[in-house]
Parts: C-alpha cells; structure tokens; sequence
C-alpha cells in the first residue's frame, strides 16, 4: 500500500501532524508512506523511520515570486513528478486551496480530507473522495488529524498513544549536549518570542517567572531560544534581567534546537512553534494563550499544561487588539509558576541528576 500524506505547513501543525506516522505504522505496518511539505519545514520530517519518502516543495518561494519563469517551470516539474506516482490513499491534512491544487495533481485511488464545514477555504472539498467529519472528543488539531487518517481503517486512533516524535541525528545529539555541559540543572528552556504581537506575553512577566524558578530552586539554569533578529533581542533583555544563571542560546537548526529542548526538564513559551518542538522531543511544556485557543492548539497529553487567557474575548485570532495590555496581564506569573511547579515535581529523576 502506497500512501500520501498532504501536510505543507507550519512548524507546529506539522507536530501536530506527526501522530499519524506512528498510528499508520500500528495499523498498516507494511505501507510506504510519503509525506508532501514545505522546503521551510522539511527537516522536521528527515530520518523518520516510518516515510519511505519527503515530497518536498518550495511554496513559500514560490509565493513571493508568483508570476517568475523559475516559479512556473518548478511548479511544472513538481506536477509532472506528483503526477508519476500512484497512490492507494492520499490524505489532504492542510485543508487549503494551495493544498487541494496539490491534492487534485496527485494520482490516488482514494483521497480523504475534512469535512465542508471544517474548511475555511471551500475548493479544498472539491478534491477529496471523502470527507471526514470529527467527533465531539476531537478538540485538538492532533485528534483531528488521525480522525482523518484512521477513515481508510478499522482501528480507532488514540492521541495519547500515537504521539509525535522527531527524529534526532547523533551528531545533533551530542552537540547539543556539549552546548549544556555546563548548564546547571534542572534546565528550564524559555521561548519568549512569537510571530503575532498579540500572543506575546509581557517581558516583565518572563522575568519575574525566571527569577522565581532560581530563587525557588526550581531552575539551575534558564535558556532562551529565538527565531528572528527581533526575537533575539528580546531574550537578551530578559535574560539580562534576571541574571546570570540565564543565556541567551546561538541560533540553532530545528533539529539541534529539538536535542537542546529535550536535555531540558521543562520548556515555557507563548503560542509558537518551539513550544511543539520541545514537545515532540520529550520535554514537559506550559505554555501561555491569549488570540489562539490553546486547547486545540496546543501540546497535546497530561504532561503539558496550557494557560489560557481569561478575559472573554479570548481566542479572538486577532492579529492585535485594543485590551493587548489587559489581555498580556491577565495570564499572571504565579499562574505560569505554578504549572511549572506541577510539571517539575511529576518529571521522573534523573540518574545523573544531583
């Protein structure tokens, strides 16, 4: 049984994805199964022992230079190889119009998708066989997913037992185990930044929880990730603040940055792709909600904890709002400590740990 899987981005729903990899070798265990995505998120995917095979297609470049020779002959060449292959299922996990091109390209015997209504962008029914509906339990995008999944078998799916894993290199292993030799334990990652300004949260609630977690013994060490310039050069000021037990860590492949967050005994971030990151990799994550809904878009299992903001326009998918200080506030430090707190006591000892 060949098998397609249509999920092109982003970094998290990716991870959120990524169940239905274990749950497709459970159930299907000679299948070959190959997976279509973005060139931006492609290493997520790399030395996965259950893909045969990485489709792996430049639409972001594509996108900004939509009417270039270079785009057209690409997008020519990339059809031209969907076209070559057959598949016995395809599954369309992104829902969008650029998947459903994709989808509509390939050659498969059956082709699933979601449900009309789960939609936001309606030619994505247009190309699917099936149309998968949810279940009233389904309320992460990771139960979403292998609901899709599970249509083509008998066996129901379970998001806590088939979980997203990423396959780490030795080489990335070791390095970064050589990056936190002298990092005292327990390691608490921080991700403080995000791609919206309205699911940050504010600088001088990371600060507060970072001194507390030293000062309460909980943290030996604090270390901040980023992703961009601006990123960058908050953790810095944050990490200033608190001292000296916090680093600022070098900009790091996603791979080497998923080894760094599961030598660490907790991660702390807003909505971001890191916070999955330090999911998939094994480490416990609290991690703080305000525009987006943290129920479904979070780490998924009893061994995260999500902080939802409290006001009732919450949830919003607003890009910025006029409450944005009311709304950062409204999540407070001793909210996010506790949880960690939780987190922390549950984790299991560490034979070399002190």
């Amino acid at each position: 049984m060949d098998i397609l899987i249509i999920k092109t981005s982003s970094l998290g729903d990716i991870v959120h994805a990524m169940p239905v990899l274990q749950y497709l070798r459970r159930v299907a265990p000679q299948a070959r199964v190959d997976w279509l995505v973005d060139e931006a998120f492609a290493e997520l995917l790399t030395l996965h022992p259950a893909l045969r095979e990485l489709l792996v297609v430049p639409l972001r470049r594509w996108k900004k230079a939509p009417l270039a020779g270079a785009t057209w002959r690409g997008l020519g060449g990339f059809v031209r190889r969907l076209r070559a292959r057959r598949y016995d299922l395809v599954f369309d996990l992104q829902g969008n119009t650029k998947s459903a091109l994709l989808c509509a390209a390939t050659r498969g015997a059956r082709k699933i998708g979601f449900a009309a209504r789960h939609l936001q962008e309606p030619l994505a029914r247009l190309v699917t066989h099936e149309k998968v509906d949810f279940e009233a339990t389904d309320r992460h995008a990771a139960q979403r997913y292998l609901r899709v999944v599970s249509a083509a078998f008998d066996d129901a799916p379970d998001a806590l037992r088939d979980r997203a894993q990423i396959a780490v290199a030795a080489d990335d292993a070791s390095a970064a185990e050589a990056l936190l030799g002298d990092a005292a334990r327990p390691r608490v990652a921080l991700h403080c930044g995000t791609s919206w300004a309205s699911k940050l949260w504010f600088d001088d609630g990371w600060i507060a929880v970072g001194r507390d977690l030293l000062a309460r013994g909980m943290a030996g060490s604090l270390l901040l990730s980023w992703g961009d310039a601006a990123e960058r050069e908050r953790a810095e000021r944050i990490a200033a603040a608190i001292g000296d037990a916090a680093r600022v860590l070098p900009r790091l492949e996603l791979k080497r940055l998923c080894a760094v967050y599961g030598a660490c005994e907790l991660m702390l971030g807003a909505d971001t792709g890191p916070v999955h990151l330090a999911a998939a990799a094994g480490a416990p994550t609290v991690s703080l909600y305000r525009c987006t809904q943290g129920v479904r878009n979070g780490p998924f299992g009893p061994r995260h904890r999500i902080l939802q903001a409290p006001l009732d326009c919450s949830k919003c998918w607003s890009g910025t709002c006029w409450r944005d200080a009311e709304c950062t506030r409204s999540i407070t430090p001793d909210a996010v400590l506790e949880s960690a707190q939780c987190l922390l006591e549950a984790r299991p000892a560490r034979a070399t740990e002190p």
